[in-house]
């Protein structure tokens, strides 16, 4: 039984807002690579991957893993000659303050006062330094 609260639908944050997706680890790599360098190849997001990896991946795994960022909105392509470069549809910050909304979000909605309590406890535990600070962050400040 839920305590308290209206529900909002897992998949937005607010109407404005759509949530991008949760990425998975090798998508999170990706979307690493293409937020370190920009605009990226799938051969420049391979050869950045496999320099310091124990075991290197085939192209068309990182050609698969590409389209399938693009296809959840999380790249956008643009065709150069007969190459595929992709960019991010979100800045890293803007992705992970969404996505961090998006998961408090549905915990609150899972469980409610409970969450919201256990909240208030680690913001009471904090140094009153970064709690005014997250305080402001909150505000949008």
């Amino acid at each position: 039984m839920r305590a308290g609260g209206n529900v909002t639908p897992p998949e937005t944050v607010s109407r404005a807002l759509p949530v991008p997706p949760a990425l998975h680890e090798l998508e999170t790599e990706v979307m690493e690579v293409v937020w370190e360098r920009g605009e990226s190849s799938v051969r420049d997001v391979m050869e950045a991957l496999n320099a310091g990896a124990p075991k290197e991946r085939a192209y068309t795994t990182y050609m698969t893993i590409m389209a399938r960022l693009d296809a959840k909105g999380m790249l956008e392509r643009r065709r150069q000659g007969k190459t595929d470069l992709y960019t991010s549809a979100y800045v890293r910050d803007e992705y992970a303050d969404m996505r961090a909304r998006a998961e408090l979000q549905s915990v609150v909605n899972q469980y409610g006062d409970v969450a919201l309590a256990h909240i208030a406890r680690q913001m009471a535990a904090l140094d009153p330094q970064r709690r005014r600070a997250l305080q402001r962050m909150a505000r949008g400040k």
